[in-house]
């Protein structure tokens, strides 16, 4: 999943106003802003295989610190501490662990059983949504929708910067998840890692859009 995680963290913004956009997208973005680094490193392993399943051709053959439900836990509460040490904003904590965690369970739907549940055990699960390209594309859209319209419920524009480009936002998250649903595979592994590194750029994005809007009263 991707635009469904984007999703969680536009919405957040009605829950947790005072909060950046930009921390609330990189919260349920977490697991997959770390698993490049992870991958790189050599911790964890994703085979390309086209056909693995109906919508991705990517075979996750091990990723336990990324992606386990138990250090999917830790993650948040970690960048939760983490965001309240640094505001002392207690909602905007909750709120980012909340994020953190929704990221697994959003994958969960979507991925077939390979979402570890801890970091040794052989236990993994997955309803696997990608085996239905019109299920999945229905899934994330519907979600990606709804985060869109919450975030502009929640807030408005200052000025042109930030009537557009929530737009401009919105625009290349979409075109960017259609890329790689039917876009060729990736080459290799070490380029599907290094590659991964480039959703840094919608968090960038969202904190610097999110300056330029304010909440509604």
């Amino acid at each position: 999943m991707f635009i469904g995680h984007m999703a969680v963290g536009l919405a957040s913004k009605r829950v947790a106003p005072a909060a950046s956009l930009g921390v609330l997208i990189a919260a349920p973005m977490a697991l997959d802003l770390l698993w490049p680094v992870f991958l790189l490193a050599g911790w964890e392993q994703v085979r390309i295989d086209p056909g693995a399943t109906a919508f991705s051709p990517l075979d996750f053959v091990s990723y336990p610190y990324s992606h386990s439900l138990t250090m999917t836990a830790a993650w948040g509460v970690l960048f939760g501490f983490v965001y309240w040490a640094t505001t002392r904003y207690a909602r905007g904590a909750f709120v980012v662990s909340i994020s953190v965690i929704s990221h697994w369970v959003l994958d969960a739907l979507t991925h077939r059983p390979d979402m570890p549940l801890t970091i040794t055990g052989s236990t993994k699960v997955g309803l696997g949504l990608w085996s239905s390209i019109s299920g999945t594309l229905a899934v994330e859209f519907g979600l990606f929708t709804a985060g869109v319209w919450i975030y502009c419920k929640a807030t408005r524009p200052r000025d042109g910067i930030g009537r557009y480009a929530l737009w401009c936002f919105a625009l290349l998250a979409s075109v960017s998840y259609l890329s790689s649903a039917f876009g060729p595979p990736p080459p290799s592994a070490d380029f599907l890692a290094k590659f991964a590194f480039g959703a840094w750029l919608f968090v960038v994005w969202a904190w610097w859009m999110d300056r330029h809007r304010e909440v509604r009263p």
